[in-house]
């Protein structure tokens, strides 16, 4: 396997050499700025080889010490280089007695993790803009795994938490669902007028996504059955039809594709995602983790989570039993 002296870098940087407990900005060593003798630098080069399984034909720079804030250790710097590429240094704690390598690992978490996505201008479900508790998921409306995702979380997750939880969508279609797309966009067309439409409409493609081009599993049976959906609830909603109509012919991907890079800058490569208060969920998970993910979140922003979920009697059919209509009609 060939080696990139960037890549080790970056394992090095992720390895553990040692306690990495915050301890109190501290003083260096009068050594600081000393170069390291041959025996102590041969030391460390042996240490970092065996812990990374470093292939002999690196050449590894070891610099001297430098001060560091942690009491008792000061600072080297170590490099790689092969094929006449060095890597960027990585950064290692040596004790003043010379006896321990460390590398401690700072994170700044000044930021609020909910300002990692936004829920902002999408149709939601639960509690009002600015509720303790934002989810913000990441939906292919032809992915079965977000079907199954989306069955759990409704109507279970309204239910328990009230307007204590803002649930919005955002769109995430996959290359390898053809109608995905097209499903985004024609939810879209109907959300600009209206977020119940939005929802029902969503709630009825994953309740019947399996039934899409019917038993040929043809695209363009699909695509005219997506677009009648749209069409009967906004007629369903009493929407104006014109503007719906004219977005439905249209097929403009740009929105779907701005999402589409929201969520890649994120890192997302699969759905479903969801983000609870900034916390990612990659997968479907049982119910049970999400409630637990949601009560966590809830008692940091200083609510009482609410008692275990009792799912109630169903008393009305659900917008998603309806069936998916069939093209042309």
């Amino acid at each position: 396997m060939r080696f990139y002296p960037q890549a080790l870098c970056s394992l090095l940087l992720a390895a553990s050499f040692g306690c990495h407990a915050q301890v109190p900005a501290g003083t260096g060593t009068t050594s600081a700025g000393a170069a390291l003798s041959p025996d102590l630098a041969r030391r460390v080069e042996v240490l970092i080889r065996k812990r990374t399984s470093m292939p002999p034909n690196v050449i590894m720079s070891i610099g001297g010490r430098t001060h560091s804030d942690i009491p008792g250790y000061d600072q080297i710097l170590v490099t790689f280089t092969q094929d006449g590429k060095t890597s960027s240094p990585a950064f290692f704690l040596l004790s003043n007695d010379g006896k321990t390598v460390a590398q401690f690992s700072k994170f700044d978490i000044s930021q609020d993790p909910r300002t990692v996505v936004s829920g902002a201008a999408r149709p939601a479900r639960g509690g009002p803009e600015g509720a303790p508790v934002e989810i913000v998921g990441f939906d292919d409306l032809e992915c079965p795994f977000c079907t199954k995702m989306h069955a759990q979380l409704f109507p279970a997750l309204t239910e328990r938490y009230g307007n204590k939880v803002r649930i919005v969508y955002r769109d995430f279609p996959l290359s390898i669902h053809p109608w995905a797309m097209r499903a985004a966009v024609d939810v879209n067309c109907v959300a600009a007028q209206s977020g119940q439409a939005y929802w029902e409409m969503v709630d009825s493609i994953h309740a019947h996504a399996s039934e899409y081009g019917g038993p040929e599993k043809s695209l363009e049976k699909a695509n005219a059955s997506l677009d009648q959906l749209a069409l009967d609830e906004a007629k369903k909603d009493h929407l104006k039809m014109e503007p719906i109509e004219a977005c439905v012919k249209k097929q403009d991907e740009s929105a779907i594709h701005a999402s589409l890079k929201v969520g890649e800058d994120l890192g997302i490569e699969a759905t479903p995602v969801l983000f609870i208060n900034g916390e990612k969920l990659e997968g479907a998970y049982p119910l049970e983790d999400v409630f637990r993910m949601v009560d966590g979140a809830l008692v940091a922003a200083g609510q009482t989570p609410p008692p275990p979920y009792v799912p109630l009697p169903e008393t009305t059919a659900p917008a998603a039993s309806k069936p998916a209509p069939a093209p042309g009609k």
